[in-house]
């Protein structure tokens, strides 16, 4: 019965430094990887900068866009004074036709 428990022993000690063993090489895999799988943190990427030159280019760029789009537009059309003038007089009589309408109605 003795030979039994001590090979039990032996099975159980060997299985005790496997999983040490094995522990010891999760360890070291969450060291390498560390904030990225504890924290959730994503690797950061360098920051992209511009030039002054570059900047000016592209704001150059962008006015010309403008002025082109601004250029295409149609000029707004505007109404001479004595033209608005007729126009006003002839509201006038339809209001003025209209009210002696209601007049005779009432």
């Amino acid at each position: 019965m003795g030979n039994v428990s001590s090979k039990v022993v032996t099975l159980l000690h060997r299985e005790h430094t496997r999983l040490t063993n094995e522990l010891h090489s999760v360890t070291a895999a969450l060291t390498a990887f560390g904030k990225v799988y504890l924290d959730g943190a994503k690797p950061t990427r360098k920051k992209r900068t511009i030039s002054a030159a570059g900047r000016k280019r592209i704001a150059a760029a962008q006015r010309a866009r403008w002025a082109k789009t601004k250029q295409a537009q149609k000029p707004k059309r505007t109404m001479s004074a004595s033209a608005r003038r007729k126009i006003a007089a002839a509201q006038r009589a339809r209001w003025a036709k209209a009210k002696a309408g209601q007049k005779k109605a009432a």
